[in-house]
């Protein structure tokens, strides 16, 4: 039904909608990476320039105390350096894991994306064949409505308006296939001619007759 291609479509769409909720958030996590690597890089420029700095000052120790302060000061800030110089590793570590997944869920992204355009073709092609078949049927059933008694015609659009559009109904041996109950013996013999309109006289649904095939 036409009525339902929106909700095929939205269904189809909630996957691909995942694989963006998690691209976003892989990029965040991507963009914090970075970030992070940035401030460890100027940390590590930083801790360079001080070592540097402190062994430039070993020539103007004079004593030997002096020295073995100045000694265990700059293996304080290389260790301090080795330490940032692990974080950028485990940094770059986990970038490359996520740059692996952002790889995984752009395929499943753009399978999800192909999927929901081929589902958009097909209903868009279905939704043309059912609009050319309404204005079939809307053509017929104008005909038909200039042959038919305008109080018959009232008639069965109330039924449909009441019985949410089940207004003719089947009888099968005797019985009333819309409320189930039982018809007339006479009656039932008089609708099997199918000549003309009757109506159950219990829901007032128009009834027919149909043959069994032998």
């Amino acid at each position: 039904m036409i009525e339902d291609f929106p909700q095929k479509i939205k269904e189809a769409e909630s996957p691909l909608h995942g694989s963006q909720n998690i691209l976003s958030k892989i990029k965040q996590q991507s963009d914090a990476l970075e970030k992070n690597r940035r401030e460890k890089d100027r940390s590590l420029e930083d801790i360079n320039e001080k070592i540097n700095k402190l062994k430039a000052r070993t020539g103007e120790i004079k004593t030997n105390k002096e020295y073995q302060a100045l000694l265990k000061e700059i293996e304080s800030v290389e260790h301090e350096r080795s330490s940032i110089e692990d974080d950028i590793l485990a940094i770059m570590e986990e970038t490359d894991a996520i740059g692996r997944r952002v790889k995984t869920e752009e395929h499943n992204f753009t399978m999800h994306k192909e999927k929901v355009e081929a589902l958009k073709k097909t209903i868009e092609h279905e939704r043309e064949i059912l609009e050319k078949e309404l204005i079939t049927v809307q053509d017929t059933r104008a005909n038909i409505i200039e042959t038919v008694d305008n109080e018959v015609y009232d008639q069965y659009i109330m039924l449909i308006e009441i019985y949410r559009g089940h207004a003719v109904n089947e009888v099968k041996e005797e019985i009333c296939q819309g409320c189930n109950m039982n018809i007339p013996p006479q009656l039932f013999v008089e609708i099997k001619k199918n000549e003309e309109i009757y109506h159950c006289p219990h829901c007032r649904r128009i009834l027919y007759y149909k043959e069994n095939a032998a």
